[in-house]
């Protein structure tokens, strides 16, 4: 080990010398044949036809073209990554004739390999795949959905066994996200290339409830492969959309759009075919997702203000206003356009209120969602009732609400993005998906990623137990369970959502402790559910405080959950690859602001606050 992390650090030194080394950074720039989005795209470059060649750095790859051997060596590997030396591109708002590009150097960047690997040796450095993994394999395959004859999708379970299965035997965008990325990981892109075409097809069909049709750009929670009967004897398949109009509580998917956006870069990025997002239509798709998520509405927070149930917890349970999970998808999904919107005269306003957004969503998450001993110290002894600008107690939060539970929880090196924040309400719950992708989408800073798998590891038997992951942690119970759920018989305490155990979280906290330089974690988490997973049938969830028993209601042979599992095996295994599947910080984005744009009397809000929060 020590080995490694020497020649990892020898590495990226001649890296930076390299790059600081000269004057003329252009001596380093030139045009390979290789797609834009490698790279931050140039702001300023408003037709993509004008410069179809990015930039990339000479010396730092040798490539046989036309050959199946390809050499990397150590320093290809770090300049392959010139994203993680926060490369900045970017038009000034307020100045459209101003371009500014620069280099920092590696700031809390953390490589992933170092080792000299030739294409032909690479299966010789990687494990083969364990029984286990040959039968996830198997079970994900036997999962696949066609439609006229072409593989769209997966079910959400196929359990031979259940004689209902309910909607479980639909295709559901946001259980399809970790087999999509098993495939493309794998090299099988067709299903998933299918996939984001067939679901776009279905975006905003005429979908009602009561006679009330949901907003132009909404994407399904799922669809079904059905057939029907046309003229005589002739049948033909059709897709057949859910919009929430069938679902329990009548909900609108408000995550199956963000998780597309974040698919579709994806995509480009496992494969290096950028054309798909290139397409007119999945320009227009992509640009109604985002039109719907930033129209101006009442509210003055810059996070989404959504019902309960619109995400991965999909019933009652207290989760309604600004939920954590949706704020992060929703700011990973704007990262993401920014990369993959083709900048026109069209789209500048539509790329100027994504940035707004960026800043002023990732200020309002880091500053008012972290908790820590520190943080906790401040909500307890808070003012109430402050009528200026200046207030310290912004949402009138009485500190009475603080929970017992997370007093004597909250670990002294560690902390977390709560739950929700509203108006005299914090939700202390500590929400995993919400706090992973916030790691996975550089929407915590360095510091609060740091000290949220801190957390993780501190409070292990609570999150982890005996099967990754707790959705949530805790669990409600006895009279705050019968208000808050409606006395929900499938959440009850410490089970399905409220508690329970979800394996399919492990591809993302996979992903997260990767980023982070904490394999370990995961490694660790992955042991565990390779031992049990197969021999439970590998269930939807599981139930207990220590996730010991397999989910009362829960399918067998769920499909996201072997895929998560193969998911995280695959990025263990390859750890280099997870770098295409997360953001690093954009330091730029805490400089722009549309406060400063503003030539009122107002006061601006703080730059200089936000700053210091990637210090710290």
């Amino acid at each position: 080990m020590n080995t490694i992390t020497l020649l990892r650090n020898r590495a990226i030194n001649s890296a930076r010398r390299i790059l600081i080394a000269s004057n003329n950074p252009s001596f380093f720039l030139s045009p390979l044949h290789h797609h834009a989005n490698d790279f931050p795209q140039p702001r300023f470059n408003l037709h993509r036809t004008q410069n179809p060649h990015p930039f990339r750095i000479l010396g730092f790859r040798h490539e046989s073209i036309g050959a199946h051997n390809r050499d990397v060596s150590t320093i290809a590997r770090a300049g392959f990554k010139l994203r993680n030396f926060s490369t900045s591109i970017e038009t000034r708002g307020g100045d459209n004739t101003f371009e500014r590009i620069y280099i920092q150097s590696g700031v809390n960047v953390k490589p992933f390999t170092v080792e000299s690997v030739h294409k032909g040796e690479e299966n010789d450095v990687r494990e083969e795949e364990s029984l286990v993994e040959k039968q996830a394999w198997k079970l994900l395959k036997d999962a696949i959905v066609t439609y006229c004859g072409n593989p769209v999708g997966t079910v959400a379970a196929n359990d031979p066994g259940d004689k209902s299965p309910l909607n479980y035997d639909q295709v559901f965008i946001r259980d399809f996200i970790p087999s999509a990325l098993a495939f493309l990981l794998k090299g099988d892109n067709e299903i998933v290339k299918n996939f984001l075409l067939h679901t776009l097809q279905l975006q905003s069909w005429e979908k009602t409830v009561d006679c009330y049709s949901p907003g132009q750009g909404l994407m399904p929670a799922s669809f079904k492969v059905r057939t029907v009967a046309i003229d005589g004897d002739t049948q033909e398949e059709v897709l057949d959309p859910d919009f929430g109009e069938s679902a329990i509580g009548r909900v609108a998917p408000v995550d199956s759009g963000l998780w597309w956006i974040i698919l579709l870069r994806a995509y480009g990025k496992i494969t290096c075919d950028y054309s798909l997002q290139e397409r007119v239509d999945v320009q227009t798709g992509l640009k109604m997702i985002l039109k719907l998520c930033l129209t101006d509405g009442f509210d003055m927070f810059p996070s989404l203000l959504v019902t309960d149930g619109s995400c991965m917890i999909d019933r009652r349970m207290g989760i309604h206003g600004h939920p954590l999970e949706i704020q992060a998808l929703f700011y990973s999904a704007l990262r993401c356009s920014r990369e993959i919107l083709v900048v026109t005269d069209e789209t500048n306003d539509l790329v100027r209120a994504i940035n707004n957004r960026l800043s002023a969503l990732s200020f309002h998450i880091r500053q008012y969602y972290w908790v820590d001993m520190k943080k906790m110290n401040e909500i307890y002894r808070y003012k109430t009732e402050e009528y200026s600008m200046d207030a310290i107690n912004k949402f009138n939060i009485y500190p009475e609400q603080i929970p017992f539970w997370v007093m004597d929880w909250i670990p002294e090196k560690g902390g977390y993005l709560i739950g929700n924040l509203q108006p005299a309400h914090m939700d202390f719950r500590f929400f995993t998906l919400g706090n992973l992708w916030s790691i996975i989408s550089s929407l915590s800073t360095q510091k609060q990623s740091e000290s949220i798998l801190n957390l993780m590891q501190e409070k292990w038997d609570d999150l982890v137990g005996h099967m990754p992951l707790k959705i949530c942690y805790p669990a409600l119970d006895n009279e705050e369970w019968r208000i808050i759920t409606g006395s929900d018989p499938k959440n009850t305490p410490w089970s399905y959502h409220n508690g329970g155990s979800w394996p399919t979280l492990l591809w993302q906290f996979t992903l997260a402790c990767i980023k982070m330089g904490r394999i370990e974690l995961a490694q660790k988490a992955a042991d565990l559910a390779e031992k049990r997973l197969p021999v439970d049938s590998w269930p939807e969830y599981y139930d207990t405080r220590s996730g010991k028993f397999i989910g009362k209601q829960a399918r067998m042979y769920q499909t996201w959950t072997i895929a998560g599992f193969l998911t995280s095996k695959m990025l263990l295994k390859n750890p280099e690859k997870a770098s295409m599947l997360f953001c690093e910080e954009d330091y730029d984005l805490l400089e722009y602001c549309v406060c400063g744009l503003s030539q009122r009397g107002r006061k601006k809000c703080s730059r200089i606050a936000a700053k210091s929060q990637i210090l710290v």
